[in-house]
């Protein structure tokens, strides 16, 4: 019997089973980076948990299109330019280049489709157009705004109700707006910011429709996921759910997915909070397979708690699993390398990757033992390749030390002392040899 897949559905807050729109095109959009400066590993672990949902998503059906986008227009995007003193251009290009740097170490597959948010402002103009003659959005003081109260599901997805996000008397509301809830669709710019020309004057979109509009234009009026942090579930995906079932009188995506948020210790990591490390930083020292396992070891709901231990912890891990088929994996053809089914069970499970490493570790447990080595060997891979780890052949991963003349004699002066029984003598000796990286197993 063919599995069934199942994801939990933040709009339906359910787990339900996976029925695409079209078996032989299925859309998944993912909200992605502001570029504004270098990504940190909360970024990373977003990346990492659509990566491997695609990854998934392509083993079970023909043909998934992908799309991620990034942010290139935004005033995070402006104030940085300001503080740098480079063009917004020049901001833009240069943390774009260094998220595609980070994401291609980490084992982020390129999605199909990477849309810029500045390549579509006339889509966006002709999206407001149609929101202002829908009745749904209004012109104000130069800026155009969408008009919350003329949309009865607004809250949905957050669960929230409009009288919940009235802001408190402290909060001052822009004069321009109608609802305390309304959102800007377009903005004006200075005579010194970036802007475009509008029928509203020159100025630049607000951020919510950036999405709305590239998924339309790249996937359509409707697709299967769209995904993205928990923490963009409000205000950024409730208002795209508005504003296009407001343009296009469709809902926008089938399912909702929202990976948790990554914790340092104990609070939510944040540029603004300024508590967040860096994947460029991480990465020069740690491979990104490592990284890349912390992040799979929990499940992608929850939240990730983010500490040294999880790192030294992963390392080993991968070691192990390099060390479990070295030497054994230079003739297999790595697309013959199929999964374990109960690694795909658990994967096909709202994507557990706890409970799918789990069985990945006892099939690597298991090569020792074997009569059949190969076989096993080949299962190991699949199922790792599957979730983007094993990417190396195991010849690459060993480093294979040079025995110096020193490291023979140590080896030699441990042989005798443990002959004579003397066990001491031995140990001080091996502690030796690990500390210059060699490592004995006495068999």
């Amino acid at each position: 019997a063919k599995m069934e897949l199942t994801l939990y559905n933040s709009y339906s807050r359910k787990k339900e089973q996976f029925i695409p729109i079209d078996h032989k095109r299925i859309t998944v959009y993912a909200c992605g980076p502001t570029v504004y400066g270098p990504g940190h590993i909360g970024n990373g672990r977003s990346a990492i948990v659509f990566d491997t949902l695609t990854r998934v998503l392509r083993y079970k059906f023909k043909n998934v299109i992908y799309a991620r986008n990034i942010t290139d227009i935004d005033d995070k995007i402006i104030n940085a330019s300001n503080e740098e003193n480079l063009d917004v251009y020049e901001i833009t290009k240069k943390y774009t280049k260094q998220y595609h740097k980070d994401f291609k170490k980490l084992k982020v597959l390129s999605p199909d489709i990477e849309p810029f948010a500045t390549d579509h402002i006339n889509e966006m103009i002709n999206f407001i157009n149609e929101l202002i003659s829908n009745k749904n959005a209004y012109i104000s003081e130069s800026h155009v705004l969408f008009d919350v109260s003329s949309f009865s599901e607004y809250g949905k997805l957050s669960g929230r109700k409009i009288k919940d996000m009235m802001p408190g008397s402290r909060v001052q509301v822009a004069d321009y707006k109608k609802g305390s809830s309304d959102f800007i669709l377009w903005k004006p710019s200075a005579e010194n910011e970036i802007g475009w020309e509008s029928p509203w004057g020159r100025g630049r979109p607000g951020w919510h429709l950036e999405c709305s509009t590239m998924i339309k234009k790249h996937l359509g009026e409707i697709i299967d996921i769209h995904g993205g942090g928990e923490d963009l579930t409000f205000p950024h995906h409730e208002n795209e759910l508005a504003q296009s079932k407001c343009c296009n009188n469709k809902k926008l995506a089938n399912y909702w997915v929202h990976n948790g948020l990554l914790r340092i210790e104990d609070s939510k990591m944040s540029k603004s909070l300024k508590n967040y490390i860096l994947i460029k930083d991480l990465l020069e020292d740690h491979d990104g397979e490592v990284i890349r396992l912390a992040m799979l070891g929990s499940h992608y709901r929850q939240p990730l708690i983010w500490n040294e231990d999880l790192i030294s912890q992963s390392t080993k891990t991968i070691n192990n699993l390099y060390n479990s088929i070295n030497g054994l994996d230079k003739d297999i053809n790595l697309n013959d390398c199929e999964p374990d089914e109960k690694v795909l069970k658990a994967l096909y499970d709202d994507l557990n990757t706890p409970k799918a490493l789990a069985e990945i570790f006892s099939i690597s447990k298991k090569i020792s033992k074997s009569q059949n080595k190969l076989e096993i060997v080949k299962t190991l891979i699949g199922s790792a390749n599957l979730i983007g780890l094993l990417n190396y052949r195991s010849s690459d991963k060993i480093v294979k030390k040079e025995l110096t003349k020193e490291i023979k004699d140590l080896i030699k002066e441990r042989k005798i002392a443990r002959e004579n029984k003397d066990y001491k003598e031995s140990d001080r000796i091996r502690d030796i040899l690990i500390k210059l990286g060699i490592e004995i197993n006495d068999t």
